[in-house]
């Protein structure tokens, strides 16, 4: 069994890289990124792939105009690996590479998981075009930095779900990325970085697009609104539209209840 996280972060790779990181995360278009491919022992990723597949319980159904997913964050559901990884990628090791590639400082990791962990999509699901809830009630920080590892292997181009960075004074997309297995998508979090695939999906029956997201947060705001709230969409006229924790409580409740 995997459970040291010295096994799960390859620490040299990670110094080595970080300063040419940093210069493409700051001149990205349209907001600040990178995307990284095969960073990680594959074989791990396989056995958290297995362990998707053994967790039943506590997961969340998120089904609104906008969206159509499911998550899962409680850390006492996650398989061996699973944790091990999850634990990996909140310690200081990999909170120090997030800071010096991003250049935020006093960056924070998030042990309660706030809207991270697994999440999956099925075939006719999306995830419309949106910025991320800007604050953590528990620890009382702004949401500075995504990280989002993708875990579908053989995926193919016509199935969609591609990670999409939108410019909203344009109302388009102005970069694609496919969601292939080892891809890390590493992202500023801030007011008009918006990002999503707004088109539903269209794999096989039966096939997810998978990922294990992560968030980090800092004291300084940044590019972030001082008032809290939470995810922000756009909709087909390029209005920005507040869901209501209400409405997605209800929406979930309706799907639980009507399955």
């Amino acid at each position: 069994m995997v459970d040291q996280y010295t096994e799960m972060l390859p620490f040299q790779k990670l110094k080595d890289m970080a300063p040419n990181l940093a210069k493409e995360f700051g001149s990205a278009k349209p907001w600040p990124h990178v995307v990284i491919d095969d960073l990680f022992d594959p074989t791990i990723l396989d056995r958290i792939l297995t362990e998707f597949d053994d967790v039943e319980a506590d997961w969340k159904t998120f089904k609104s105009k906008y969206e159509g997913k499911g998550q899962m964050n409680r850390d006492e559901n996650f398989g061996p690996v699973s944790r091990s990884f999850f634990h990996s990628l909140n310690s200081a090791p990999f909170v120090e590479f997030l800071s010096e590639v991003s250049g935020i400082g006093r960056l924070t990791s998030d042990p309660y998981f706030v809207g991270g962990g697994y999440h999956q999509i099925p075939r006719g699901g999306k995830l419309g075009v949106h910025i991320d809830f800007n604050k953590h009630q528990q620890l009382g920080l702004y949401r500075r930095l995504n990280a989002i590892l993708y875990l579908n292997k053989n995926w193919e181009e016509a199935y969609g779900g591609h990670f999409q960075l939108w410019d909203e004074k344009s109302g388009r997309c102005e970069k694609k990325v496919a969601p292939k297995f080892n891809r890390l998508a590493i992202f500023e979090t801030t007011n008009d970085s918006f990002h999503g695939h707004p088109e539903p999906l269209t794999p096989p029956e039966g096939l997810f697009r998978r990922s294990l997201a992560l968030y980090y947060y800092s004291p300084d705001r940044g590019n972030q609104v001082k008032r809290e709230h939470s995810t922000i969409f756009l909709d087909a006229n390029g209005r920005r539209e507040e869901l209501s924790a209400k409405t997605s409580f209800i929406s979930r409740l309706k799907n639980k209840v009507l399955g």
